[in-house]
């Protein structure tokens, strides 16, 4: 996956980077909710897996912010053409690995890989997580026993600038319509509210545009 260089003296956001990457909590999270309805009533009994589905709809939000596709590295800022999703696969010991998914538009081909990588890593030995060489990186998780309010993440520092995506229980509102919390963590340095706006709206688009089987 290709990267190119961002020249800070002609960047329009140079500014707000350098006030942000002063800060030292310069991480923030936005909390929203997705429709699933589709997901739930369609989809699923389709045959579809909600996990992979909602896996495929964050990746196709991620991909259509090219600020949630930037990173810094030192002073120096880089945005990536694409990026892996790392989720946490559940081991039947109760402890979980860390699987690496490349984002595909093309769902049923995302599905397939999907499910083949996540396997994999459940089946391998150790946790396999990043160690600090890669920023290609989106990191995500599911919390399929809560219908959460808010979500933050454990960070190892203020120069942490991947994004965190967390989403929850599928939650019925007893009128027929399904919705499910989705929290994303940023550094300010690279990402403002309105880009995390657009990526709630890819995500929706994407999730309501996966073909029935």
């Amino acid at each position: 996956m290709a990267a190119r260089e961002i020249d800070l003296q002609s960047w329009p956001r140079a500014e707000t980077y350098r006030l942000f990457r002063s800060y030292g909590k310069p991480h923030y999270a936005i909390t929203s909710r997705i429709d699933v309805t589709r997901l739930v009533t369609e989809l699923k009994p389709a045959g579809a897996s909600p996990y992979r589905a909602c896996l495929y709809a964050i990746g196709a939000g991620v991909h259509a912010v090219p600020e949630l596709l930037t990173r810094f590295r030192s002073e120096t800022v880089v945005q990536h053409d694409a990026v892996e999703l790392s989720m946490t696969v559940p081991r039947d010991d109760g402890t979980f690995a860390y699987a690496y998914v490349p984002f595909e538009p093309d769902w049923p081909s995302f599905d397939r890989n999907s499910l083949t990588l996540m396997e994999a890593a459940a089946a391998a030995g150790g946790l396999e997580p990043n160690t600090g060489f890669r920023d290609d990186l989106a990191y995500l998780s599911c919390l399929p026993w809560l219908d959460f309010t808010a979500a933050s993440n454990a960070l190892p520092g203020p120069d942490d600038c991947i994004p965190r995506i967390s989403w929850g229980r599928f939650v019925d509102d007893g009128s027929g319509r399904h919705s499910m919390a989705v929290a994303v963590e940023v550094h300010h340095a690279l990402v403002d509210g309105i880009h995390l706006g657009q990526f709630f709206a890819a995500m929706q688009a994407a999730l309501d545009g996966i073909p029935a089987s």
